[in-house]
Formats: structure tokens, C-alpha cells, sequence
């Protein structure tokens, strides 16, 4: 991973060569601890958020529309997977999640700079992480909310379909074990058939 230096009013800073800003660079710095990053569905669901946010600040005339159409293309961007290297923070943080909602603002606003022609040793920039690709927004509103969107995206894609699976599997094996006796039983217990044992488990699965 490539590094540029800054020199900001806090001392010199490391950021990331393609889209990192010193918040973001300052919170892989001091919080080395722990390699768990923070989940790609974390991320993916700022994205979802940002690209609503900006659409919502257009309609509401806070927004032009020029800036919310280069952030919904790299919201886009993140959604396909194509900036994951610009998300290094750790989910060890401070406060409400702050810092994973900069790194998000961070990358969009940069990115988007860069995709309008601009480059990101230009002291100022198209777009701005704060005013422009946060606007409206706070950590303590937004990261509960990727949260919810990580959470609903989670179990609609994932969970759901996987215990419809297991449910067709049940019934598939209730059938195909229909009238087999359950072998090595003890004494005490009579013999059951496995067609009765799959359709219980079946049954703790609801459509």
C-alpha cells in the first residue's frame, strides 16, 4: 500500500496515495490494535447511504446536482468491490464509528475529485468530504443505520435463503427416508421411523 505525506496543523501524517485524508491515516496510526477490519458489509451499506443521502439533498435543493450524480458513481464504485483497498480501518475506534464514517467521506469526496480531473495533491478540492459527501449527516445517525441497511442486506441475501435450503433439504430427506426404522436404539425405546425425525427438524423451519 502506497503512502503520500502531509503536513497538517498536528504534525506530519501518512495518508493513503489514492483517496485517504489525515482523519482517516491519524486512526490507523493510533489504534494499532487488533486486525479485524471493519466488515465489507459495513462499508457497502455507507455507500448505499451516502448515494440515498445525496439524492435526498438534491431533492431538497441543498445539493447540486452535478455533485450528487460524481458521489452516487463512486458510491457505485464501492458497491462493485473496486475501492476496497481504501477502507484499512480496524473496528477497534473511538465514539460513535466516526472514523469509518470519514474514511467513507474521505474516499468518495477524493475519488470523486480525481474523476472530475482533478488530483489529490490539489490543496482544494471538487468535492468535500464534510460538506458535500457528509452533508446532513452526523456518525451518531449514520453508523446505526449502515448497521440496519448491513443487518436487512444480511438476511435477505444470506440468512434467508439459506434456511429455505435447509428447509428444502429436510423435506427432500423426509421423503427419501419415508418408512426406515432409527437403528441402535437402547432397550427403553421403540423403534421410530427417520422420515418422522427429518419432518420435526423440518417443521422448526417455518415458510
Amino acid at each position: 500500500m502506497e503512502f503520500r505525506k502531509k503536513k497538517t496543523v498536528n504534525g506530519l501524517t501518512f495518508l493513503l496515495t489514492n483517496t485517504g485524508q489525515a482523519p482517516n491515516s491519524r486512526s490507523s496510526q493510533n489504534f494499532k490494535i487488533g486486525g479485524q477490519k471493519m466488515p465489507d458489509e459495513i462499508i457497502e451499506a455507507f455507500a448505499i447511504l451516502k448515494k440515498a443521502s445525496a439524492m435526498a439533498n438534491t431533492d431538497l435543493g441543498v445539493l447540486p446536482s452535478d455533485k450528487r450524480d460524481i458521489i452516487m458513481k463512486v458510491c457505485d464504485e464501492i458497491l462493485d468491490r473496486k475501492l476496497d483497498d481504501q477502507f484499512p480501518l480496524v473496528v477497534w475506534q473511538t465514539g460513535s464509528g466516526t472514523q469509518s464514517n470519514m474514511n467513507v467521506n474521505e474516499v468518495v469526496a477524493n475519488r470523486a475529485h480525481v474523476l472530475l480531473g482533478g488530483l489529490l495533491t490539489d490543496a482544494k478540492k471538487m468535492i468535500h468530504p464534510n460538506d458535500d459527501a457528509n452533508k446532513s449527516q452526523s456518525s451518531n445517525d449514520t453508523f446505526p443505520t449502515a448497521m440496519h441497511i448491513a443487518a436487512y442486506k444480511i438476511l435477505v441475501e444470506k440468512t434467508i435463503p439459506a434456511l429455505e435450503q435447509l428447509r428444502d433439504e429436510l423435506g427432500k430427506k423426509s421423503k427419501a427416508f419415508m418408512g426406515r426404522c432409527q437403528d441402535r436404539q437402547n432397550s427403553l425405546h421403540g423403534c421410530y421411523t427417520i422420515d418422522s425425525r427429518t419432518r420435526t427438524f423440518r417443521l422448526c423451519v417455518p415458510d
